[in-house]
Formats: C-alpha cells, structure tokens, sequence
C-alpha cells in the first residue's frame, strides 16, 4: 500500500485544521496592521513609546510560548494534549482582543497607552495556548511528509484569507464604526477558526505519550541538540521582523505617502491575495525541487518585490499595487515553506530522542515568530521617530518630508534587508535528508 495514500488526511481534518488560521492570521495581521496607528494617531501615544507598547507584550511570549508547548506535551485528557488548549486558548485570545481596542480613553495617552499594553499581554498569554498546540499538530495528525505538506498549503490558504478578511475588513470597520466595533468584529472571526479547528481535529489520530522535557535546562538543550531547527527558527526569525516591518507600514504608506486612505485595503488584497492562487505551485515545487529550495527561492522573490516600493512616490499606483502583488507570492512561500519543513524536523528528533519535541518546539517557534512580529512594528516606529514623524489625537497635520521618506524606507529596504539576512542559515549540508 502507497504510505502517501494511506496516510492522506479526510477533508473534514484538513479544512477543519486549516480554518484554525483564521484566528491566527486575524491575531497576527490587525495589530500588526492598525494598533501602531491606534496608539499614534487616536491615542496621541509618542512614536517610539507606542513602538515598544506594540513589542513589549509580545515579548513576553519568549517567555511563555515554550513553557506553554510543554505543558502540552506533558498533557494527558481523552480529548488528546492539544485539543483543551485550542478551545479555552481560543476564547480567551477573542475576548481579550475584543477588549484591547475598547479601552476607557480616559483622556491621557499614559494612562490609555498603559491599558492597552495590559490587555495585549493578557491577548499574548491566550494566542500562546492556542497557536503553540495549533502549530504542533501537523507532526501528529500524519506521518507523510507530502501529506504535511498539503495540509500546510491548505492552512496557509485560509491564512490568506484571514489576512484578506482581517487585513483589509478591519480598516473598513474602523473608519466606518471606530475601533472598538472592529475589535469585537475580529473577535468574532477569531472564534469561528477557533471552533473550527477544535471540531475538525475531532477523532484525528493523536500523539502517542512520550517522555518530554520538564524544565528550561532541558528545553535549551533539547533545542540546541537539533541544529537544524536552530537554523530555520533563527531564519524565520529575522525575517519575520521584516514581514512586520511591512504590515506596519502599509497603513502609513496608503496614508501618508501616496496620501490616500483607501488604497490600504487595496495594497492589503494585493499582497495577501496571491497566496490563494500559488498553493498548488508551493506544492509542486516542494514535490520537483525541495522545500528547502522553495524557502529560499521565495525570499528571493519578496526581496525584490518589496524594494520595487522604494520607488512608490514616483511610479504609478498601478506599479506599486504590482510589487505588492508580487510581494505577496514571495510571502506564500515564507509561510509555506517553513511550516512544511517543522514537522519534518519533529518527527526526525522525536525518532532519534524517542521523546515528544512537538509542544515543545512548536513553543519555541511561535515564541520565535510572535517576537519576529513584535520586532517589526517596534523597528518602524524607530525608523518614523528617526525621521521626524508627527504623532496626532486624530488630527490631520502635514509630516515632514523626512518622515515620509522614513513612511517609504521602512516598507521598502528595511524588509527587503531582514529577509535576505536569513538566507546564509538555509545551507544545504544542513538540511540533507530532511529538504
């Protein structure tokens, strides 16, 4: 009997684990996306401080994301070690992000500015129980390396159109119906891929009880044992600080440099809309040429695609639409890629350790991803105080040309930069057996 065949997931598994990504990819993009702006320009929250607000919380889940993956691990229930942790995880993450943009505004942006950071601490610790059992159940629903990968394609499907959704919906509602409406809106979509996953999941094979890891000196050391997964984290790392780079600055550039509002929701579909339609190619190319191939090739090409908005204030619309266009098949392959390749690397240590890896590195990876993320925003607002930005309660003011330039510097070069810096990691000698 064919093992690829044997193995191929029911549909039910795979729509129902891949709509998960909607909470992950409405969590990930709109406060990328719209709390910087939120801080800077309704709450009057300094540049540099509203940088550090958006980061700070986030960085908390260096912290706890490991800790969180080992506790799944370590779990044991009839409804398997991942599925309690998605459920409760999940309600929590939509009702505290329901709650982070419906703050008091009392009217000092310190005392706003400090309600938020709580509240996105508190929307961290429940992403971390949901995201970290979410990325450590394609090491456990299959075995088949293609199958991981087509689910993966499927998943990062439905990322798009989360981001599509959230992405370009929750600016809508916010300049329709302010923020909080688009906070409890988002909340709601959170909920559907929350319930969504936990239900699909239901049934699907789980992951046999094993030793795991009981404390930080033994994580640190089960992670330095695996150099390859050493490597792609700290690739996927330092370019996740420059695909957040990007989604905090597409606001600024619609706004501020092409100075039409609008064309945020149409630089958002643009970018995030070509994933939809290159699934089917990551999947050839990681069947004709390896993952590992795929990874770089699509760094390569969001490289180029995102320095081609350097040129946004002189070219036409139309071509800047198209980098982004563009940038948005590169950014498939970032997502697809990666998380095709981490299951592989579980399963490789677990057979070599014959101890569980998957919580426990699936922790380290969204810790890793979450910081990536946080570091963005952080860096753009460093990049807009360098170049003189204005920071306003909802007051229109004319930026100074060096923040505009600062506005296009930020979305072109500096993602451009972080996403090549990964590359040197992706060596072949490294991935011999596993790419």
């Amino acid at each position: 009997m064919d093992t690829n065949t044997a193995e191929r997931l029911p549909a039910r598994v795979r729509v129902g684990y891949s709509l998960g990504s909607l909470a992950t990819g409405a969590f990930g993009t709109v406060p990328g996306l719209l709390l910087l702006p939120y801080l800077t320009d309704s709450l009057a929250v300094p540049a540099v401080a509203a940088g550090l607000l958006v980061l700070l919380p986030k960085a908390w889940d260096v912290f706890f994301n490991p800790v969180a993956g080992r506790i799944s691990d370590r779990t044991v229930s009839r409804w398997g070690p991942r599925r309690p942790y998605l459920l409760f995880g999940g309600i929590a993450l939509a009702i505290t992000f329901a709650g982070l943009f419906a703050g008091p505004r009392s009217g000092s942006p310190w005392l706003d500015a400090g309600y938020v950071a709580v509240v996105f601490l508190l929307c961290a610790t429940a992403f971390a129980f949901f995201q970290v059992p979410y990325n450590a159940l394609p090491a456990e629903l299959t075995t088949s390396p293609i199958e991981r990968t087509r689910l993966t394609a499927w998943r990062i499907a439905a990322l798009a159109i989360a981001i599509l959704v959230s992405g370009a919906g929750a600016p809508a509602v916010r300049t329709a119906a302010g923020y909080p409406t688009m906070g409890f809106a988002v909340g709601l979509l959170i909920l559907v891929g929350v319930f969504a996953v936990v239900f699909g999941v239901a049934g699907a094979r789980q992951a046999e009880p094993l030793p795991s890891v009981s404390n930080w000196r033994e994580t640190v050391a089960a992670v330095r044992a695996c150099r390859p997964f050493r490597l792609m984290l700290a690739a996927f790392v330092i370019q996740a600080v420059g695909i957040g780079t990007l989604l905090a600055g597409v606001d600024y550039l619609a706004r501020i440099a092409l100075n039409d509002k609008g064309l945020q929701s149409v630089l958002f579909v643009a970018f995030v809309g070509p994933a939809l339609l290159v699934m089917p190619l990551c999947q050839w190319v990681a069947g004709r040429y390896g993952k590992r191939v795929g990874y770089i090739g699509a760094s390569l090409v969001f490289a180029v695609a995102v320095a081609g908005l350097l040129a946004a204030r002189t070219v036409p619309v139309a071509v800047v639409i198209a980098s982004a266009a563009l940038a948005g098949v590169g950014y498939a392959g970032l997502q697809v890629f990666p998380l095709a390749l981490l299951p592989d690397l579980i399963s490789a240590e677990e057979q070599r350790t014959g101890q569980v890896r998957a919580g426990l590195f699936a922790g380290v990876w969204t810790a890793g991803e979450t910081l990536g993320l946080a570091l963005g925003p952080a860096l753009y607002g460093l990049v807009l105080a360098f170049g003189g930005y204005v920071s306003t309660a909802d007051a229109v003011v004319t930026q100074p040309p060096s923040a505009v330039t600062a506005v296009v510097l930020g979305v072109g070069l500096v993602p451009a930069v972080f996403v090549l810096a990964g590359l040197p990691l992706l060596r072949r000698k490294i991935w011999e057996g596993l790419a």
